[in-house]
């Protein structure tokens, strides 16, 4: 076994904490560091079904990429969801650990495992959030496709590469996709930085009527390929990013990645 503070230097050397924006909570949120841990659930939600999953296969510790704790606390009610899951987590001895935007900014994290999951080549950065010493740290990519494709075309291998069940286009006219931008979850806000960074198309999740629509005004696609869509498919690479971190370390430890939760939507047609 390995105490919590060892897997969070761990997850400092993937996703460092100064990388995240300051609104965030990632960090040990439930436990202490001085536990002991053999099995991580990894996660993208601390939601119930999660919690179930890592009472039943007795995880000691829950990696997620969403906080179980996100903003302040002034009642800790067993009556209410949140304060149900925290007390089930400190009744079983389960802690929790978050790498949100941290891992969204982090080389190897959510958003270039979606920029190279949709097939980009020449990766830059987006939306910058820091730069010293000639390092440049980004929220989403920039990327090309190796050829020019339809909109329509571009968006089945959206939803096919990402294996989600549908996405939702919105199409500038016939204009051809070769410049794309992503951001994993919910990426409206930077509509306009895509558009000035010349994107031809830009692929994010949970985006508004009216923001698709001035993004199509503008002459950009938007692709909404969801919340979930876009970042559980980091989930594995985090475990095999925590395995060979601690692999060196003098301890048993297992990782595996949640078999039970699922995109909050369903597609009823």
């Amino acid at each position: 076994m390995l105490s919590c503070q060892l897997i969070m230097n761990a997850l400092e050397r993937i996703a460092p904490r100064r990388l995240a924006e300051d609104w965030d909570n990632p960090g040990l949120l439930v436990g202490s560091y001085a536990q002991q841990v053999g099995r991580i659930l990894v996660a993208l939600d601390v939601d119930d079904a999660v919690v179930a999953e890592a009472i039943e296969r007795e995880a000691d510790l829950i990696v997620a990429h969403h906080p179980a704790i996100f903003r302040g606390i002034k009642q800790l009610r067993t009556d209410l969801p949140l304060g149900r899951r925290l007390a089930a987590l400190l009744t079983h001895g389960i802690a929790a650990i978050a790498a949100h935007t941290n891992l969204d900014v982090a080389r190897g994290g959510v958003n270039d495992v979606l920029a190279e999951r949709l097939g980009l080549e020449k990766l830059s950065t987006f939306v910058i959030t820091h730069q010293e010493d000639g390092v440049t740290e980004s929220l989403g990519r920039m990327g090309t496709l190796s050829a020019s494709m339809r909109i329509e075309d571009f968006a089945r291998a959206v939803r096919e590469r990402l294996g989600v069940s549908h996405v939702r286009l919105a199409a500038a006219s016939a204009r051809p996709v070769r410049r794309v931008a992503v951001c994993g979850g919910a990426g409206a806000e930077f509509i306009d930085d895509a558009v000035r960074r010349g994107a031809d198309v830009y692929v994010t999740g949970d985006v508004k009527y009216h923001d698709a629509q001035g993004a199509v005004e503008q002459g950009m696609h938007i692709i909404d390929a969801g919340h979930f869509g876009t970042e559980a498919l980091v989930l594995p690479v985090l475990a095999a990013h925590l395995r060979t971190e601690l692999a060196s370390e003098h301890g048993e430890i297992e990782i595996f990645v949640t078999d039970t939760q699922r995109d909050v939507f369903d597609v009823i047609v």
